[in-house]
């Protein structure tokens, strides 16, 4: 039989491992009595460990939740997997660098040698997508609050700050009541997938945008988000952006037209601010002629930061609008708008 000591790491680690336990199948798992298993339970709630027992034909035992957090036991690869997420929280977009880096040193501290040594080897660092000005984090309390709406399934109000301004006292921000469905990351960013009661349709909303607003509503029946499935459906409103395959063509460009009036005219896109009275654009499309197009719709100066196919594309629009108006044709600014 093991040691005092070790068979309650062991038998710690098990009960970590899944929800409940068998007291018989414990008992053969560490190949001890049933009643050194209650004994052993025992120790480990007077160690702090909230450990309650179920009855049944198969009664047994769980670790459930407690009034505060006691020491955690993780295996080998568990630890070194925590340390590599704790190092690259800061590019989740969660707002939770500091705290994570607090708690890579607490990890760390009391990681044996061997563990120590592996985690420091590992040198990980997150590097946030350059090209544009920093993307907004996301309130852990608002995520806590989003996350909570959509376990509960109420409907939730908050108020949502307009897309390339901050919210003022002549713009306040547009309250919203939806059915929450999922909260998910895509590219850096945290969004709230959820069913918009007034628009009566499914609509994604930027997490660092919202202000939860309390109480929530009653609860409601969850509705199945179009085709079944959130990562699709989601890849789907991102279309052409990291969704291999999704656009053939992808390009970039600078439009002299305040993001605020271009955002609302483009759905698969990204739209950022590039200066007050302009703004950067990546968008994608199924033929460089169609993206050139696209972006030429907005009828203001542009200017294309590539890739070159997109500037053979505007290329080849301007010649062909230019036979198409035909001779003697003239433009009344006395240059084109491309």
């Amino acid at each position: 039989m093991p040691k005092t000591s070790a068979r309650l790491l062991a038998l710690l680690s098990l009960l970590q491992a899944r929800r409940d336990w068998p007291g018989q199948l414990l008992a053969e798992r560490l190949e001890i009595s049933p009643r050194t298993v209650r004994r052993d339970v025992d120790r480990l709630r007077e160690l702090g460990y909230p450990i309650v027992a179920f009855k049944g034909p198969d009664g047994g035992y769980r670790l459930d939740a407690g009034a505060r957090l006691p020491p955690l036991l993780f295996d080998d690869d568990q630890a070194v997997a925590l340390a590599v997420a704790l190092r690259t929280a800061t590019a989740t977009g969660a707002g939770i660098g500091e705290a994570a880096a607090r708690a890579l040193t607490t990890v760390r501290q009391v990681m044996p040698a061997r563990l120590r040594h592996r985690v420091d080897a590992l040198n990980v660092t997150a590097v946030e997508r350059t090209g544009g000005p920093p993307r907004p984090q996301a309130d852990p309390r608002v995520l806590l609050a989003l996350s909570d709406a959509v376990r509960a399934q109420e409907v939730l109000r908050f108020g949502y700050s307009p897309a390339y301004a901050p919210a003022t006292d002549d713009a306040p921000p547009v309250v919203r009541r939806v059915e929450p469905h999922r909260l998910v990351t895509w590219g850096g960013r945290w969004y709230l997938v959820a069913w918009d009661l007034e628009r009566e349709d499914w609509r994604t909303f930027r997490a660092d945008r919202i202000t939860p607003r309390t109480p929530t509503g009653p609860r409601f029946i969850a509705r199945e988000v179009p085709g079944g499935d959130v990562a699709a459906f989601v890849a789907a409103r991102f279309q052409g952006f990291d969704a291999p395959g999704a656009w053939p063509c992808r390009g970039e460009a600078l439009l002299d037209a305040p993001a605020s009036a271009v955002a609302g005219h483009i759905r698969d896109g990204i739209v950022e601010e590039h200066g007050p009275d302009r703004c950067r654009v990546v968008l994608g499309a199924w033929s460089w002629p169609g993206l050139a197009a696209e972006l030429g719709r907005f009828d203001v100066d542009i200017e294309v930061v590539g890739p070159d196919e997109l500037r053979n594309a505007f290329a080849d629009l301007a010649r062909r609008f230019a036979v198409a108006a035909g001779p003697g044709s003239h433009s009344s600014t006395g240059s084109g708008a491309l």
